[in-house]
């Protein structure tokens, strides 16, 4: 009966998703079908921000580590967040000031073609691979919900994704993506609600996690050590992702890029609470980590039918308006920074990127099917790749274009060798893989490489001056 009744919910909301998208406004330019126009209200960004990291690691992943780890699992997903988007709100006027609508044109302001191109490249892998980890996501959802194999999970959650997203561009993203986190509001508070007062609140688990011999289960600091890794890997890497650039550079004006930051980093703190606390409250109610997870066991084991299929729409939603926002940008550095826009044809070459890299994404998640080891792989790539050159082009006005390749081939070089010992190459390595050493070795080879490489050949200051000067950065006179 449950299942019947998603699935019905499902078509519904798909159908719902579909008219709202196809009333819209046509897209007439690739500025509109990736950026809207710079039309839109900040609160409707704002929303799109937290539905672009609000997906299958937040909305699933979390419950079930904060199962295991308690109150300390807020670290896994929401601290890097809240530190990325903190620093967001940081970069946010200077990015919005520069007259470049995606990260590659403002390297090649910055820098050189030759350097945007390969950025562009770091961000499309991102991107898709990040896309990638939210099919994962939804796969074991669906399957586990509607009885489906993985592969059709896949194939179902994926294709309502594409085809809304391929019709509505980067404004249909934003439309349904406001539909979707109301949808994902109310879900997780029905969850939390449900679990909290089937578990007997704070008291009854802090006895049920003593009995258990988990002393720091209540303690917010208890496993920070355990998470450190993945907070320095994803604060890093969310702090340059280029859809969350996407959207400041799409706001109306400076002040809306500061105001939709701003007003990000304060939901997203009750929001990964919830979830969090919705994980604490299943240690009371199951034994071990039920199958499926934390999340599908509440709402299959405490609720009604109807609101059942309420719920799983919600989390649906969380995970799709996440998977369409990377599948969104992956396709806007396709057409902008690789192909180029130029042509009559730049449109239509925009909707056959958003094919492009759903594919490749979709190609990915069935070959590697957890959520944290793909979000891992994407996040390693463009930390140690991009992050150096990419934020130093702002602040550092002696780094050069030759040290921003430089430090580019590096991460690269560095991301496909411990890619190559994931996959089963015999090479020995001075860390373990996933580890807090392995983030911060990336990052300071690519650092000395972008400094030395800068020093040793000769500065550009006329070009670091006048992109400095319009992202409204003084410059030495």
């Amino acid at each position: 009966m449950l299942q019947w009744i998603s699935v019905g919910a499902l078509l519904l909301y798909f159908t719902v998703l579909m008219l709202a998208v196809l009333r819209e406004k046509k897209n007439q330019t690739v500025e509109d079908y990736f950026f809207a126009g710079r039309s839109l209200p900040f609160w409707a960004l704002s929303i799109t921000f937290i539905a672009s990291w609000w997906g299958a690691g937040s909305a699933l992943s979390t419950a079930d580590l904060a199962f295991a780890d308690g109150l300390g699992a807020f670290w896994y997903y929401g601290v890097p967040v809240l530190l990325a988007t903190f620093l967001m709100t940081l970069l946010a006027a200077a990015i919005r000031k520069l007259p470049f609508l995606t990260q590659g044109q403002m390297m090649e302001s910055r820098y050189s073609p030759k350097v945007a191109k390969l950025l562009s490249v770091f961000i499309f892998l991102f991107m898709t691979f990040s896309a990638a980890s939210q099919m994962v996501g939804v796969g074991k959802f669906f399957g586990n919900y509607l009885g489906l194999s993985y592969e059709w999970a896949v194939v179902l959650g994926t294709s309502i994704v594409f085809i809304y997203s391929i019709f509505g561009g980067f404004r249909g993203v934003v439309l349904t993506d406001i539909i979707q986190f109301v949808l994902l509001l109310l879900s997780a508070i029905i969850v939390f609600i449900v679990a909290w007062k089937q578990s007997g609140g704070w008291t009854a688990i802090a006895v049920e996690a003593s009995a258990a011999g988990k002393l720091s289960y209540l303690d917010f600091a208890g496993t920070w050590r355990k998470y450190i890794s993945y907070v320095l890997a994803f604060a890093l890497a969310w702090t340059i992702q280029a859809n969350v650039w996407q959207r400041i550079s799409a706001t109306r004006t400076v002040k809306d890029a500061r105001k939709m930051t701003a007003l990000s980093f304060i939901l997203y703190i009750p929001l990964y609470l919830i979830v969090v606390l919705t994980g604490m409250a299943a240690f009371k109610l199951y034994p071990t980590l039920p199958e499926g997870g934390v999340v599908a066991a509440v709402v299959q084991d405490y609720l009604a039918p109807i609101p059942a299929a309420l719920v799983f729409i919600g989390i649906s939603a969380a995970i799709m308006s996440t998977m369409d926002s990377l599948i969104n940008t992956g396709a806007m550095t396709l057409t902008i920074d690789l192909w180029g826009q130029k042509g009559q044809s730049a449109l239509q070459r925009s909707r056959w990127s958003t094919a492009i890299v759903t594919l490749i994404a979709f190609t990915v998640a069935l070959r590697i099917r957890s959520i944290l080891d793909v979000t891992w792989i994407a996040s390693d790539a463009i930390t140690t790749g991009v992050l150096v050159p990419l934020l130093l082009g702002f602040f550092w006005r002696r780094g050069n274009s030759k040290g921003a390749f430089a430090s580019m081939l590096a991460g690269l070089i560095f991301t496909l060798i411990h890619l190559s010992v994931s996959f089963g190459l015999p090479l020995a390595l001075p860390w373990e893989l996933h580890s807090t050493k392995q983030i911060m070795a990336g990052v300071l080879l690519s650092l000395l490489v972008y400094v030395v490489v800068s020093l040793l050949t000769p500065a550009e200051y006329e070009k670091a001056d006048k992109f400095r000067q319009a992202a409204g950065l003084k410059s030495p006179k």
